[in-house]
């Protein structure tokens, strides 16, 4: 799958290298980036509360400030005033950030064929690897209007199918 390179870089510092992977892997390799982009894109999390105790990898309230901070400045994630709530902040996806979706796909494919997992959270990863980039690219398009434009997520689109297959492989 072509992508065109975009012409807007997001505001990192140079990196040890210019190398494309390094610097990606500079920006997300930490234990927790991905982590809390999947939980964002996946898990619907948009407060930091959601995703303090919706992680179940069970990330300490420092670490989660920290690279929220470090997401939002880098570009990947905006820091949003919740309507509903004075004192709330919600986080959305950038549009870079949304086109990590083939990345975090390609990442849970390799997981679940080379790794042990449980197979609650595989199935979604599963099903993105079936679905390929057609899959891909509506899932994509879906967190764009919800995260870029404000729209609910729709009730029969690629999360919702993924939360369910997710629910029924949990016994949920």
């Amino acid at each position: 799958m072509s992508q065109p390179v975009a012409q807007e870089k997001l505001p990192v510092p140079p990196g040890k290298s210019g190398c494309p992977i390094n610097l990606t892997v500079e920006l997300l390799g930490d234990r927790w980036s991905l982590i809390i982009l999947r939980d964002i894109m996946f898990g619907g999390h948009t407060h930091f509360r959601e995703l303090l105790t919706g992680s179940i990898e069970g990330i300490a309230s420092n670490i989660l400030a920290a690279r929220l901070a470090k997401l939002v400045a880098a570009g990947l994630l905006t820091r949003d005033d919740d309507p509903s709530h004075r004192q709330k902040v919600e986080y959305h996806l950038t549009e870079a950030a949304v086109q990590l979706v083939p990345v975090l796909a390609a990442l849970g494919a390799w997981g679940a064929r080379w790794l042990h997992t449980a197979p609650e959270l595989t199935v979604r990863a599963e099903l993105l690897a079936e679905g390929g980039p057609p899959m891909w690219e509506r899932f994509m398009d879906e967190l764009r209007a919800t995260h870029l434009h404000g729209a609910p997520l729709p009730d029969d689109g690629v999360l919702a199918e993924l939360t369910a297959a997710y629910l029924a492989a949990a016994g949920e």
